[in-house]
């Protein structure tokens, strides 16, 4: 009897290398991606072609670029079980985005809460690129035909955008785009700022959020800081307690302990005990990952081999893609 063979669902993610990536950028993604490499057929992407909505400095956006790389496998990715590439490296993202573009309403992408947001944070410089950014991620999943996209609430909007341009497309074309679904790991953290943990931990404020290159003593120094409130008492409540809920958050994910577990540990000690444990849990955590990523980028050798042979195997797949979409249109073969 034949056995038969289970095709592994696909995921494709990325992350801008705008900036340094965060303990945020670890506990509510890059973990989680680590877990899925055995369990799907993941593309992990740096989409450099993303973060150039708003200004880069251009030395800077190659190093973070080809470091973010180190970083991931330094945090357990496997160049051998994932492809991992840089996003301007497959040009096909940029033809996708076009043609979909095409197929995507002015209202839909003037909805879109991250274009409001940005726009006020960068009113000097607001591109087309910034408006139309939805669009090219839309083209990043649905050229590699994935089935989920691993998102935090923040990007669930431009995937339900994406999910309406494939069904838009597959509607005059017949079916041609896998519809994609957003993906929310269970075990996911969802880190907030230490400066202010009503909003989510970013790059964007660097006192408020922890590097994953960070130094011990820089670490220990931004949870020594961190905002909790008058009470001492070291309790999970999200609404009256969000500085010491997000640090227990933390506590957790870094330990692997259970809300309760660390809530009984810290019973009856205060602040002055609880926040200095959090930035040494964290600086244990980050420390294998810190040194290992020192030591990757130093093989400049083997990072472009890693980023080369990602790439080549992203454009087979998303030529595959492509080609078809420009038959479907009526575009004459190359």
């Amino acid at each position: 009897m034949e056995e038969k063979i289970i095709k592994k669902k696909r995921i494709f993610s990325g992350i801008q290398p705008s900036g340094e990536l965060t303990l945020g950028s670890y506990m509510g993604a890059i973990k989680n991606w680590v877990a899925l490499q055995d369990e799907y057929e993941c593309l992990y992407c740096i989409v450099d072609m993303h973060a150039i909505t708003v200004r880069q400095d251009p030395a800077l956006l190659r190093r973070r670029s080809v470091a973010q790389l180190a970083q991931y496998i330094a945090c357990g990715l496997d160049p051998q079980k994932n492809i991992m590439f840089i996003q301007s490296h497959v040009p096909q993202h940029a033809e996708l985005g076009w043609v979909l573009g095409c197929y995507t309403q002015f209202g839909e992408l003037s909805r879109m809460t991250q274009f409001k947001a940005k726009s006020q944070q960068h009113a000097d410089n607001i591109t087309s690129g910034l408006f139309t950014y939805p669009v090219l991620m839309a083209a990043d999943i649905l050229l590699y035909q994935a089935d989920l996209v691993p998102v935090g609430e923040d990007q669930r909007q431009h995937v339900e955008l994406c999910r309406d341009i494939a069904q838009r497309f597959n509607g005059v074309y017949s079916d041609t785009f896998t519809v994609p679904e957003s993906f929310i790991p269970k075990m996911g953290a969802r880190v907030m700022s230490l400066g202010n943990p009503e909003n989510k931990m970013s790059k964007s404020d660097p006192d408020g959020c922890v590097f994953l290159m960070d130094k011990p003593e820089d670490i220990m120094r931004k949870f020594k800081r961190a905002v909790t409130d008058c009470e001492m008492a070291v309790k999970y409540d999200k609404v009256n307690k969000a500085g010491i809920s997000n640090l227990l958050t933390i506590y957790c994910a870094a330990t692997g302990k259970t809300l309760e577990e660390a809530e009984a540990e810290f019973e009856g000690q205060g602040y002055g005990v609880f926040k200095p444990a959090v930035g040494e849990a964290v600086v244990e955590l980050m420390r294998p990952i810190r040194e290992e990523s020192e030591r990757i980028m130093k093989d400049k050798a083997y990072l472009e081999s890693v980023y080369k042979e990602g790439a080549a195997h992203a454009q087979y797949l998303a030529n595959k893609t492509l080609s078809k979409v420009y038959r479907k249109i009526g575009f004459v073969a190359r």
